[in-house]
C-alpha cells in the first residue's frame, strides 16, 4: 500500500538498503510502500541532477529502493508520478542502468527516453569530485544507463 514517509525516513531506508547508490543529499518529496504498517520501499524525489534538463517543471526520481516485495517498484514509480503531476510538474525522469530491464517503469507506464554511455565520473577539470568511500571503494557504478521518461498528457498546459 502507498504510504507518506519523510524525506529524512527515506534517506535512511536508502541508506541501509539500497545495492549501489547512496541516497540522494536533497530532494523535493518522497513516497512509501508499507506491509503490515512497516515500509518496505521508498521513492525520492528532486530536482533534475542534469542542468539542462532543470526548468522547474521536471523532476526526477533519483532513487527507489525496496526490500524485494512484489510489484513494490512499480507502486512507487506511479506514486511518485501522480504526487509529481498533483504538485503542477508536466515530466518526470529516471534513470536506470543498462543491465537493468526497467520492468517496473514500463508496468507504471514509463517509456525509454535515451540510452546514456558510460560515465565514470562526475569529476572534470573546472569541478574536481572524489566518488569512492573511506575506503577508495567506488560509490557509484560506471555503466551505461537508460533514461526514461513520464509526461503530463497535455505537455504545455
Amino acid at each position: 500500500m502507498v504510504c507518506p514517509v519523510t524525506i529524512t525516513d527515506a534517506k535512511a531506508f536508502v541508506s541501509r538498503h539500497h545495492r549501489h547508490n547512496r541516497a540522494p543529499l536533497s530532494a523535493l518529496f518522497a513516497v512509501g510502500v508499507s506491509e503490515a504498517d512497516e515500509i518496505v520501499g521508498v521513492a525520492i524525489v528532486g530536482r533534475p541532477v542534469a542542468r539542462a534538463l532543470d526548468d522547474g517543471r521536471t523532476v526526477e526520481v533519483t532513487r527507489v529502493c525496496t526490500t524485494g516485495q512484489r510489484n513494490a517498484c512499480s507502486m512507487l514509480y506511479g506514486a511518485a508520478w501522480r504526487a509529481a503531476e498533483a504538485l503542477g510538474y508536466r515530466r518526470a525522469i529516471t534513470y536506470t542502468l543498462a543491465s537493468e530491464t526497467g520492468a517496473s517503469l514500463k508496468a507504471s507506464g514509463w517509456k525509454k527516453d535515451a540510452d546514456l554511455a558510460a560515465r565514470p565520473s562526475w569529476s572534470s577539470a573546472s569541478r574536481r569530485r572524489v566518488q569512492t568511500d573511506l575506503f577508495g571503494v567506488p560509490t557509484r557504478p560506471a555503466e551505461s544507463k537508460v533514461r526514461w521518461l513520464k509526461q503530463a498528457a497535455k505537455e504545455g498546459t
